[in-house]
């Protein structure tokens, strides 16, 4: 039930990408960093539509959560970059070549042959305060170092890092969704007058903002990579240290694992490089013809999403 899920999750993460990708790639770009990039999104009809379809990702993950480990349901959200890349080549028609097929294939194959190997257990430990105020700091700290690095360098390097900087808040949402979902396994009486709920909120709420800088700063080659490939690091490195999860390494599968996420990652990378992704967000900062317009065959009947 968890894996089916967290699929759902990232095919609907993968729809919210395209959709706010065209909400905010048109902001004026003294806009980074400030809450009018938001105000401006808020305008935009076809963000807001991105807003709900998140919404609806984020209570599959939750559900996810729910039923599977921390460092199971993370890695699988993943596929996202194979649901974007057929996303865009069904809705506008385009025709999908081999370079395509060998990074949703890697991408997939690396991710099956990860969750195989490892076969994550455990993650029934229940975290202190302690644990948890050491995690916070990290996270604090790794966001912090992330948007330092936005302030210079060329739009590439400061969208990778906006990536992150919004993985990180991510990752730590998700364990927060994790630790929610056993306070509601103790009963709902209680869930909302405990701390877990407002502090995944604001996490949650601290991701989307970067993100959209991320979406908006620079190409999605650099955004795109550093948001799905950082994200499931971290969560396996909070599932393992904050929840307790195992992950088999015995027997030589540490290095089948470690040849299976690199698989992953070239998937992940190859993907973020094709056509079809890279016009989701054109990279001289022009507004994405392709989004715009939707036609069999190429660009003309306008798309309005606004």
């Amino acid at each position: 039930m968890a894996y089916v899920l967290a699929v759902l999750a990232a095919f609907a993460n993968a729809l919210t990408s395209v959709l706010q990708r065209m909400g905010v790639e048109t902001a004026p770009a003294d806009t980074n960093l400030k809450l009018s990039l938001i105000r401006y999104a808020l305008r935009r009809t076809v963000w807001i539509a991105g807003f709900l379809v998140m919404i609806a990702a984020f209570l599959l993950q939750f559900l996810a959560l729910h039923f599977g480990h921390l460092t199971t349901v993370q890695p699988i959200l993943t596929l996202e970059l194979p649901f974007l890349v057929a996303i865009l080549g069904i809705w506008f028609r385009q025709p999908l070549t081999w370079k395509e097929w060998v990074g949703a294939i890697s991408a997939a194959g690396g991710l099956a042959s990860f969750l195989a190997l490892s076969a994550p257990s455990g993650g029934n430990q229940t975290p202190g305060l302690d644990d948890w105020g050491i995690v916070t700091v990290a996270v604090i700290a790794g966001c912090s170092l992330a948007v330092l690095l936005t302030r210079v360098g060329s739009p590439a390097w400061r969208a990778a890092w906006f990536g992150v900087a919004g993985a990180i808040a991510f990752a730590f949402t998700a364990a927060l969704i994790k630790t929610m979902n056993d306070e509601i396994n103790r009963g709902w009486s209680h869930v909302f007058l405990s701390w877990p709920p407002y502090a995944m909120a604001g996490a949650g709420l601290v991701g989307v903002f970067l993100a959209q800088n991320a979406f908006h700063v620079g190409p999605v080659t650099a955004s795109q990579s550093a948001l799905v490939i950082v994200d499931p690091l971290v969560s396996i490195a909070i599932g393992i240290g904050l929840f307790g999860d195992h992950v088999q390494t015995g027997g030589g599968r540490l290095i089948g694992e470690v040849l299976a996420m690199m698989v992953l990652f070239a998937g992940v990378l190859s993907l973020t490089r094709s056509p079809l992704v890279l016009h989701v967000k054109s990279e001289d900062g022009e507004e994405a013809h392709m989004l715009g317009a939707r036609r069999r065959g190429g660009p003309g009947t306008a798309w309005e999403s606004s």
